[in-house]
């Protein structure tokens, strides 16, 4: 069974539901208490043994590639200042040289396209789909958890998450059967954004995948879906009368950062976790919350 090396990490989005703090600055970069949210999830993806790093950009979003290069007037001034210490944390947060790759997503046509876009750099290999505006938190970590699943299983594995089902109309909702091995559950079917009337169950897709690259194909011919928009769901039905597919019910904590409130509760819950600074963001959140 192929290991998984390869991450693919859509970032072309405009994150019109946190504007205006997006308007030049790409919503993956927004700071989450002391680094940039997208941070989180390439901690996570090395804790799964993730050796590439592909992203799949837009317009404005330098600021991604230049975050993971080398800055070396930083570096020096740092340096100079003898502020070794920070310089050695920034240091260690760099992926080794070549690990990161970029291709252009030069129109919004939905999730299933942007990662149709890095077919190439992928290859003929399984590999993950990390959605960057949510943050995963457990230990392990989600990733690392479905990739030791996926050395037992094989096949393609979803990450899924139980909400109310009052809330299954803002997410891909999958419908699941009987155990399938690793933990996991015989994923059945998928429907994108369904009323609750139609959902099959109240458990997300939660924003992370291990996907076999024939889904490639099927991407390349999918038509439009819900939105509008070119639906990976709606190709991983397809794919799933030929593949097994597995539902991975993820039991951690996730935070939400693509809109303003749950990019807020990401902040403060991640401040509060810090293992120098916690204790202090908790002391004043007590104190904001007094005077309330």
């Amino acid at each position: 069974m192929a290991k998984l090396r390869k991450a693919v990490l859509p970032v072309a989005g405009l994150g019109t539901r946190v504007l205006p703090a997006t308007k030049v600055i790409p919503k993956e970069m927004l700071p989450v208490f002391d680094r940039p949210a997208l941070q989180y999830v390439i901690d996570e993806a090395a804790a799964a043994g993730i050796e590439h790093f592909v992203f799949v950009t837009g317009r404005n979003k330098g600021a991604i590639e230049d975050y993971f290069d080398s800055a070396f007037e930083l570096d020096a001034t740092l340096h100079a200042k003898g502020k070794t210490a920070l310089l050695d944390e920034l240091r260690a947060l760099l992926p080794e040289a070549g690990r990161c790759s970029f291709v252009r997503q030069q129109a919004p046509l939905g999730l299933g396209h942007a990662v149709w876009c890095a077919r190439d750099l992928v290859g003929d290999e399984p590999f993950a789909v990390m959605l960057p505006d949510m943050i995963m938190v457990s230990d392990p970590p989600c990733l690392a958890q479905m990739v030791t699943a996926h050395a037992q299983t094989g096949g393609n594995i979803i990450s899924v998450e139980a909400v109310p089902p009052e809330d299954v109309s803002k997410y891909g909702i999958v419908d699941v059967g009987g155990p399938s091995g690793g933990g996991m559950k015989t994923l059945k079917g998928m429907v994108e954004k369904p009323t609750m009337a139609e959902a099959p169950s109240n458990l997300m897709i939660s924003g992370r995948y291990i996907l076999q690259p024939r889904i490639f194909k099927l991407l390349a011919d999918q038509g439009a879906g819900a939105g509008g928009e070119i639906q990976l769901t709606d190709a991983m039905a397809r794919l799933m009368g030929d593949d097994a597919f597995h539902a991975f019910e993820f039991t951690g904590r996730t935070y939400d950062t693509g809109s303003k409130i749950g990019y807020l509760e990401a902040y403060l819950a991640l401040a509060l976790e810090h293992p120098d600074h916690g204790s202090e963001a908790a002391a004043m959140i007590k104190a904001f919350a007094e005077k309330l």
